[in-house]
């Protein structure tokens, strides 16, 4: 029963018991860390007892009824049958549906009986290490059998239950994606930057400036991939009312712009924002595009969920649903992974980000509004496509099957 409740018992729940220093599991971690002696000591006396058993039954077996074979064999039968179910298969069950609870207390125990036997111990040990050897088996080596790896960890927090909250726990699960995710993943695309073009009249930088709906604006001359900087909003207004504004005066507010790596995993982006004290950064992809931007608080909600920020409803994106016909209206600029874990779809999202390049990258060609094909469960009907790409898409619930029409 204690061999198999020390080696059913949870090394984690096990050490965090004995950092807060309870003595019986600081003795148990003691005897897991000598685990050849601790399996020897109790072996040994396993099956000494059940050898004296047997002898003992045998022997009176043939005192009460003489040198009968079939006596004996009877005899035998029974012992073998006792041993089994009382000093194996019940003990260990018991064991091992409670490790903690036997364990523990024995533990008090074993400390002392290892020392007694210790020369017994290092008798046997003698034949068994020399059968290792000739077997090439290296027992010494350190293992990292009980460090958890980030899926085993994921386990754990999914079969937390009742222990962890529900909100906790979809915290954890989002931490442990972020080093699967990229900014491109999480990024407000390029086509929903607002930003300003320091080449336009000055009453025109005004009025967006009074209209905007942002704290910070990129800032850039003729060309949005020609970025000079990121504007405080703020700080511009109060140049609002001086009578001779120029272009200069906006410019010297600029602060220098951060740019950022596309396929950049977000975790690693994380860190970078914390080392370099940035809250804001441009995504570049490999030709010096401009692909979008990221900020430290589309990391944060990425990790606890949306919450209310000052950034008007309109831009900021908001959740969807199947309606009671099994529909939803989404623009063709929707995230894939919003839309996996809104609709609990599976699209891939090992290509496109968007739900136009995955129709594009899928059929090949920029369509036509009206048309519709059945893809990875749902039925998708292009509703509204402009500008060489497509805006408006209906999903409907579907089967898997695919095809286009």
């Amino acid at each position: 029963m204690t061999e198999t409740a020390l080696m059913a018992i949870n090394r984690h729940r096990l050490k965090h018991l004995a950092n807060r220093g309870n003595k019986f599991a600081i003795t148990t971690l003691w005897l897991l860390g000598r685990t050849n002696r601790l399996l020897s000591v109790i072996l040994i006396a396993n099956t000494l007892i059940n050898a004296l058993i047997t002898a003992l039954v045998t022997s009176l077996a043939i005192t009460t009824f003489g040198h009968d074979d079939k006596v004996i064999s009877i005899a035998t039968a029974i012992v073998a049958f006792l041993l089994i179910v009382f000093a194996e298969i019940t003990p260990k069950t018991i064991g091992a549906a409670y490790p903690e609870q036997i364990a523990l207390p024995a533990s008090i125990v074993l400390r002392p009986l290892i020392t007694i036997g210790q020369p017994a111990i290092w008798f046997v040990n003698l034949f068994v290490n020399a059968l290792l050897r000739l077997l090439h088996i290296d027992t010494t080596k350190k293992t990292n059998d009980h460090k958890l790896s980030p899926d085993e960890l994921r386990s754990i927090v999914l079969e937390g239950g009742n222990f962890i909250a529900q909100k906790h726990k979809s915290i954890l699960l989002n931490l442990f994606d972020l080093e699967n995710i990229s900014v491109n993943d999480i990024m407000t695309p390029r086509t929903q930057v607002e930003a300003l073009n320091l080449s336009m009249p000055i009453a025109d930088i005004k009025h967006q400036l009074t209209t905007c709906d942002h704290n910070k604006l990129l800032v850039y001359e003729g060309e949005i991939n020609r970025i000079i900087g990121i504007l405080h909003v703020r700080k511009a207004i109060v140049l609002l009312n001086q009578d001779e504004l120029t272009v200069e005066h906006f410019r010297n507010l600029l602060n220098a712009p951060y740019f950022i790596p596309a396929d950049t995993d977000v975790f690693t982006q994380l860190q970078y924002f914390q080392e370099n004290r940035e809250k804001l950064g441009i995504i570049v992809d490999e030709y010096g595009e401009i692909q979008g931007l990221v900020t430290l608080e589309d990391i944060i909600e990425e990790m606890i969920g949306e919450f209310t920020t000052s950034m008007s409803e309109e831009t900021h994106s908001k959740p969807f649903d199947w309606n009671a016909n099994g529909e939803c209206l989404l623009e063709g600029s929707t995230v894939l992974r919003d839309i996996n874990k809104c609709l609990q779809l599976n699209f891939p999202l090992n290509g496109p980000k968007t739900l136009n390049g995955l129709l594009l990258e899928y059929l090949q060609d920029i369509p036509e509004a009206n048309i519709s094909l059945k893809f990875h469960g749902c039925i998708m009907e292009i509703i509204e496509v402009q500008h060489q790409s497509i805006k408006v898409v209906k999903l409907i619930r579907n089967s898997d099957e695919i095809s286009v029409k």
